[in-house]
């Protein structure tokens, strides 16, 4: 199952978000080089790790250890595209309440046989949680080749942009459109068609 972790319900969840936090330095400031903020030499978190973000995060039988997540921000304040890398989309800035950013995907570094089944459940619940949340839309900043993918797997996306080299490295937005459609094709294409909910929710509110 895949936790709903917000500012309503963070508390329960410590143990589990400090090691999403270390997982995440791990990946993209060991790993990838990243040039992004590092707290106490072991946690990845930025300005955007605040009480609006939301994460989804799969964790082990115990639910104690972090195995694969995702941050998940409004558009309707501040977020990665429209204060990082505005520069990425060409034309206007896709923001709204129906409208949501996906960032920091991060499966766990020591995950081996598992990362895959653990990044297709990960694909269900966000889109799970897309219409939960009323949202339409979702917005994402990442590298060119992941952002192809997503278009060969038939994911109904726009690009914003044509992509610019940023860090070194070539990176692109991309909107991707949220219908019941949508989780049809990912509980087909990624749960084998199965309609029971990845989501677990405990402690948090659904927006209206």
């Amino acid at each position: 199952m895949v936790k709903v972790i917000s500012a309503a319900n963070k508390h329960r969840f410590a143990p589990l978000l400090d090691s999403m936090f270390r997982d995440r330095k791990t990946t993209f400031v060991d790993k990838l080089k990243w040039d992004v903020p590092v707290v106490d030499g072991i946690y990845e978190k930025d300005q955007f790790d605040n009480d609006d973000a939301v994460y989804l995060v799969a964790t082990n039988r115990e639910g104690s250890k972090h195995i694969s997540s995702m941050r998940l921000l409004p558009t309707s304040g501040p977020h990665l595209l429209s204060d990082v890398f505005p520069q990425l989309c060409d034309g206007e800035l896709p923001r709204g309440e129906d409208i949501w950013e996906v960032s920091r995907i991060c499966t766990a570094p020591d995950l081996k046989e598992d990362a895959r089944t653990a990044r297709r459940h990960m694909s269900i619940a966000l889109i799970e949680f897309a219409l939960l949340y009323g949202a339409t839309r979702l917005t994402l900043v990442s590298h060119m080749e992941y952002l192809s993918r997503l278009l060969a797997l038939g994911w109904e996306c726009r690009p914003l942009g044509y992509g610019k080299e940023v860090f070194g490295q070539a990176m692109g937005a991309m909107e991707i459109s949220v219908t019941q459609t949508t989780l049809d094709m990912v509980r087909k294409m990624f749960g084998n068609g199965v309609r029971v909910p990845v989501l677990e929710l405990e402690g948090v509110s659904i927006a209206a």
